[in-house]
């Protein structure tokens, strides 16, 4: 039981990478889907276009947050800007054609849809891309 209660301790302790990490995906998640949504729905701009303007959004608060609040990173904003686009950019386009292509398929076949297929597909991305980006972040961009 203690070794949970360190465990628990030590996830809420300010120099969790992975808390603060949390902390910053949940507001740049809620600003991209915004965008996205407000894209889709009220300007009626085709899925690629939406995803791909509102995950830039979302990148661009991650990038600034991340690098100061996260990982508290020295590395250069040149070299550490480049590899964060590369793995934006290899996160989005894997997240979000698998999740197209697993939406198309998986929920053609659902009776009961809350959801349209693009939008079901978005929020399926948006998880896939926020994994994805974490660990090419932590591993790949902001290394100390």
């Amino acid at each position: 039981m203690n070794h949970i209660i360190s465990t628990f301790e030590n996830f809420l302790k300010p120099t969790n990478t992975f808390l603060k990490f949390v902390i910053v995906g949940i507001i740049n998640t809620c600003i991209g889907l915004f965008v996205i949504f407000i894209l889709l729905n009220l300007f009626h701009i085709g899925y690629w276009a939406s995803t791909f303007i509102g995950n830039a959004t979302g990148a661009a608060i991650s990038y600034i947050l991340n690098r100061k609040f996260t990982f508290q990173s020295k590395t250069s904003v040149g070299g550490s800007c480049l590899r964060f686009l590369a793995v934006i950019l290899i996160s989005y386009l894997a997240a979000y054609s698998l999740s197209d292509q697993i939406i198309n398929t998986a929920y053609q076949h659902t009776a009961l849809k809350i959801l349209t297929d693009k939008e079901a597909s978005v929020l399926l991305g948006s998880c896939l891309y926020t994994f994805a980006n974490y660990f090419g972040q932590k591993y790949f961009v902001f290394t100390r």
